[in-house]
Protein backbone atom coordinates (compact mmCIF):
# COMPACT_ATOMS: atom_id res chain seq x y z
CA UNK A 1 0.00 0.00 0.00
CA UNK A 2 0.94 3.36 -0.33
CA UNK A 3 -0.19 6.53 0.33
CA UNK A 4 -0.87 9.49 -2.45
CA UNK A 5 -2.86 12.34 -3.10
CA UNK A 6 -4.77 13.28 -6.54
CA UNK A 7 -3.62 15.38 -8.89
CA UNK A 8 -6.48 15.49 -11.28
CA UNK A 9 -8.00 13.14 -14.15
CA UNK A 10 -6.27 11.69 -16.75
CA UNK A 11 -8.63 12.03 -19.96
CA UNK A 12 -7.80 9.50 -23.18
CA UNK A 13 -9.47 9.44 -26.52
CA UNK A 14 -8.12 5.50 -26.98
CA UNK A 15 -7.36 3.46 -24.57
CA UNK A 16 -7.26 -0.07 -23.59
CA UNK A 17 -10.82 -1.79 -23.40
CA UNK A 18 -10.35 -2.95 -19.97
CA UNK A 19 -10.24 0.77 -18.61
CA UNK A 20 -13.73 1.80 -20.55
CA UNK A 21 -16.02 3.00 -17.86
CA UNK A 22 -13.49 3.20 -15.26
CA UNK A 23 -12.27 6.66 -13.86
CA UNK A 24 -8.72 6.86 -14.40
CA UNK A 25 -7.07 9.53 -12.12
CA UNK A 26 -3.18 10.70 -11.69
CA UNK A 27 -2.06 10.13 -8.58
CA UNK A 28 1.18 11.35 -6.94
CA UNK A 29 2.56 9.28 -3.77
CA UNK A 30 3.51 11.12 -1.13
CA UNK A 31 5.93 10.22 2.00
CA UNK A 32 5.64 10.81 5.41
CA UNK A 33 6.30 14.25 5.62
CA UNK A 34 3.63 14.74 2.55
CA UNK A 35 5.85 15.44 0.23
CA UNK A 36 6.15 14.22 -3.60
CA UNK A 37 8.15 10.13 -3.86
CA UNK A 38 8.26 9.22 -6.92
CA UNK A 39 6.51 9.89 -10.55
CA UNK A 40 3.16 10.56 -10.36
CA UNK A 41 1.14 7.18 -11.48
CA UNK A 42 -1.99 5.95 -13.59
CA UNK A 43 -4.99 4.83 -11.19
CA UNK A 44 -8.09 3.16 -11.70
CA UNK A 45 -10.88 4.50 -9.08
CA UNK A 46 -13.90 3.41 -7.72
CA UNK A 47 -13.82 4.97 -5.01
CA UNK A 48 -14.78 8.69 -5.66
CA UNK A 49 -11.53 10.23 -4.84
CA UNK A 50 -11.28 13.87 -6.32
CA UNK A 51 -8.17 16.51 -6.94
CA UNK A 52 -6.24 17.12 -4.09
CA UNK A 53 -7.69 13.64 -1.51
CA UNK A 54 -5.28 11.75 0.23
CA UNK A 55 -5.75 8.08 -0.71
CA UNK A 56 -4.36 4.99 -0.01
CA UNK A 57 -3.23 3.26 -2.96
CA UNK A 58 -2.69 -0.95 -3.54
CA UNK A 59 -0.44 -1.81 -6.22
CA UNK A 60 -1.67 -5.39 -6.16
CA UNK A 61 -2.40 -6.56 -9.63
CA UNK A 62 -4.47 -9.07 -8.95
CA UNK A 63 -7.07 -7.27 -7.21
CA UNK A 64 -7.04 -4.25 -10.39
CA UNK A 65 -7.67 -7.23 -12.65
CA UNK A 66 -10.58 -8.37 -10.81
CA UNK A 67 -11.91 -5.13 -10.24
CA UNK A 68 -11.88 -4.59 -13.98
CA UNK A 69 -12.93 -7.95 -14.87
CA UNK A 70 -10.67 -9.24 -17.08
CA UNK A 71 -7.15 -10.97 -16.86
CA UNK A 72 -6.08 -9.52 -20.30
CA UNK A 73 -5.19 -5.90 -18.90
CA UNK A 74 -2.65 -3.19 -18.04
CA UNK A 75 -4.45 -2.27 -14.81
CA UNK A 76 -2.08 -2.46 -12.01
CA UNK A 77 -3.07 0.05 -9.32
CA UNK A 78 -6.00 0.93 -7.81
CA UNK A 79 -7.92 3.75 -5.07
CA UNK A 80 -8.22 1.29 -2.19
CA UNK A 81 -9.80 4.35 0.23
CA UNK A 82 -10.13 7.57 0.37
CA UNK A 83 -8.45 8.98 3.43
CA UNK A 84 -10.55 11.49 6.05
CA UNK A 85 -7.91 13.19 7.67
CA UNK A 86 -4.99 13.54 5.82
CA UNK A 87 -3.09 15.64 8.69
CA UNK A 88 -3.62 13.24 11.24
CA UNK A 89 -2.87 10.07 9.15
CA UNK A 90 0.64 11.57 7.95
CA UNK A 91 1.86 13.01 11.62
CA UNK A 92 0.54 9.44 12.94
CA UNK A 93 2.76 7.62 10.43
CA UNK A 94 5.94 8.97 11.46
Amino acid sequence: MQIARIEGKAVSTVKHASYAGWRLLIAQPVNLAGRPDGNPLLVIDSMGANAGDLVMLTTDGKGARELVGTELTPARITVLGIIDDAERTLVEAR
